[in-house]
């Protein structure tokens, strides 16, 4: 008769103690580890465990009829030794609605299926409400861009393997696609749009591909090497934003209105910022970035409350931007 539930280990702990005995080369089948272990397991439990290892952490478990019992092809392998407690859990869980930017990607379903694993592998006393997931944490995200089926699958082993994309593009201001070979150097989700960064080999420069924008993109045998000099934030501004870079750097200084000043205060807008609350109450900020185009997007969304002190250039688009509101 096995142990009952509310005596025995959670599942990961018989996981792991399997772990251990094919480790040490002791060939643990479910007798052997009932009488090593002290368990009253079954011998189909016991394979539902040897399954685990398998499809979860793709164990090389291989069964030998000699020694009667399981060990390891590959013998570095071993099992990373993590426990969840339930406040963990609860943190997990929490995650779950942020998988909204992944649609349309492979990772959307590869996340959620590493939840279910995690759930199922706690004590039988743990249990999760589908009520804390879904009602009790609510994420307000961007709209999500759509992808062609086997672009993202593509990009994102392209760059893994420093390979060549071969694909048709349609640029914003284009009406047609046009074909393009790509070397994918590095991938950016920005406000639940995804991006790729490389050289073009068209433009013979490094560019800024919006993925949504790209289709029947296939890898080929040609292989490339990233630059020693290339460094992604000569491109981006991780803080604001990819587009609009001229690759020059500006130092940005805003002022606030006091009627924003705890608003303002009370956040990092970016990890170089300068912040200070003047005599009248507005607020002073400043910090550099390469991204202008961002930033007086950024400014405008403040309907008014924040002011351009400098550079100029950030001054002249945020008032033709305004200017052209004001035309509409």
């Amino acid at each position: 008769m096995e142990q009952s539930k509310r005596n025995s280990p959670h599942i990961l702990a018989y996981v792991m103690e399997i772990d251990k005995a094919v480790r040490n080369g002791e060939y643990p089948n479910a007798s052997k580890m009932n009488k090593k272990m002290g368990w009253e397991i079954s011998r189909a439990t016991f394979g539902r465990y040897i399954d685990i290892l398998k499809d979860t952490f793709d164990a090389p478990l291989e069964f030998d009829f000699r020694k009667n019992g399981y060990y390891y092809t590959d013998s570095t392998f071993f099992l990373p030794q993590m426990m969840l407690n339930e406040g963990e859990l609860l943190t997990l869980s929490t995650i779950l609605p942020l998988l909204d930017q992944y649609k349309n990607t492979p990772l959307e379903s590869s996340f959620r299926n590493l939840m279910q694993k995690l759930i199922q592998m706690l004590p039988d006393s743990i249990t999760v409400d589908s009520a804390l997931i879904n009602n009790e944490v609510h994420f307000i995200s961007d709209p999500v861009t759509h992808l062609e089926k086997g672009v993202f699958e593509s990009v994102l082993r392209a760059t893994k393997l420093h390979r060549t994309l071969k694909m048709e593009y349609k640029a914003a201001q284009d009406t047609d696609f046009q074909q393009r070979e790509f070397d994918p150097y590095h991938i950016i989700c920005q406000k639940g749009s995804w991006y790729v960064l490389g050289f073009s080999h068209h433009s013979n420069a490094i560019r800024l591909y919006a993925m949504p924008r790209i289709q029947k993109c296939e890898i080929m045998e040609e292989r490339f090497t990233i630059p020693q000099d290339f460094s992604i934030e000569k491109h981006i501004d991780p803080e604001i934003g990819v587009w609009g870079n001229s690759g020059k750097i500006f130092k940005v200084e805003v002022e606030f209105s006091k009627t924003l000043k705890t608003f303002v205060s009370e956040r990092i807008w970016h990890k170089g910022q300068n912040m200070k609350e003047n005599p009248d109450g507005s607020v002073y900020l400043s910090f550099e970035t390469n991204q202008l185009a961002q930033t007086a997007a950024w400014i405008l969304s403040f309907a008014g409350n924040a002011k351009v002190l400098n550079p100029p250039e950030l001054k002249e688009q945020v008032q033709l931007a305004a200017k052209k509101i004001l035309k509409s």
